[in-house]
């Protein structure tokens, strides 16, 4: 049997009705709050989104886990044994250690299925921008690109996959070690609130801060403006930590600025959001570069 299936995993904070739409398979992240597990479904099975968020600005404590060999094994050997070939595009590398799990997998199965092609992507991106990749992935392979082409795609065109996005809470940052515990404090008083970006290496880095919860969602438009390449042309994703009216503000300004005519609003996820915290609104869209 020919063709290949595009895997990936939940960090794409894809809504049910894309995900079905663009035919992908998702394999769930792993997180914990206040001590019990959670698998992380775009359906929202285990767990909705936004009780996520209202559990965690109420204090209860979370954490995340990668996915584990065994997951990996399953998923793609139920594609292998069919004579289906594997195309996983994963969580950035450099926010978490689940890529390389999934590259020593792919090595393994290459041994035991010789015939077949099974090739791990890093991202280097997260939430919606790891799942704009995907949705890119998956329009080559629907215009006949082959595996290898659609891998080679996605390789060279990840570090023009801009994020830029804002959080409302330092604290969750500072839990994350990405500010000090003074910084997290004065700027919570001050109403100072970062504008971070993922750079080529696909880690979480502070860019500016900004007085003020309208301009830091302004500052995300800004930056947009700066690299954003034929915007009109382009699908653009959104994704907030149970803040909808923010990204719908968001949309709106890229909207009447760009005259972009499709955007992708969803959550972020809890893998994602356990770290970012609540109120986190982010931007997703190619350009010249992710600065």
């Amino acid at each position: 049997m020919d063709g290949y299936q595009i895997i990936t995993d939940s960090n794409t904070d894809f809504s049910p009705a894309l995900a079905q739409e663009l035919g992908v398979v998702i394999i769930p992240m792993e997180f914990t709050l206040s001590g019990a597990s959670y698998l992380q479904y775009p359906d929202e099975r285990d767990l909705s989104n936004k009780s996520f968020y209202e559990r965690i600005a109420a204090g209860e404590t979370t954490t995340t886990n990668q996915i584990n060999a065994a997951t990996f094994i399953e998923t793609f050997e139920r594609y292998l044994q069919a004579g289906i070939d594997v195309l996983y595009i994963g969580f950035s590398s450099g926010l978490s250690g689940t890529f390389n799990g999934s590259r020593l997998v792919a090595q393994d199965l290459s041994q035991k299925y010789p015939d077949r092609r099974i090739l791990a992507v890093d991202s280097l991106a997260a939430s919606m921008g790891e799942g704009l990749l995907v949705y890119h992935a998956v329009m080559q392979q629907r215009a006949g690109r082959t595996i290898d082409e659609v891998a080679s795609w996605v390789e060279t065109n990840r570090n023009r996959l801009a994020h830029w996005f804002t959080v409302d809470d330092l604290n969750f940052l500072k839990r994350g070690g990405r500010v000090s515990g003074a910084a997290a404090l004065f700027g919570t008083m001050l109403g100072i609130k970062p504008v971070l970006h993922v750079d080529d290496e696909g880690h979480l880095i502070p860019v500016e801060k900004v007085r003020g919860r309208k301009n830091a969602l302004d500052a995300l438009v800004n930056h947009m403006a700066k690299t954003v390449e034929h915007p009109e042309e382009q699908v653009i994703f959104i994704s907030h930590g149970n803040a909808p009216k923010d990204a719908e503000y968001v949309a709106e300004q890229v909207k009447s600025r760009f005259a972009v005519q499709n955007i992708y609003i969803n959550y972020i996820g809890p893998v994602i959001g356990s770290h970012s915290g609540p109120g986190t609104v982010a931007l997703f869209f190619l350009g010249n570069s992710k600065n």
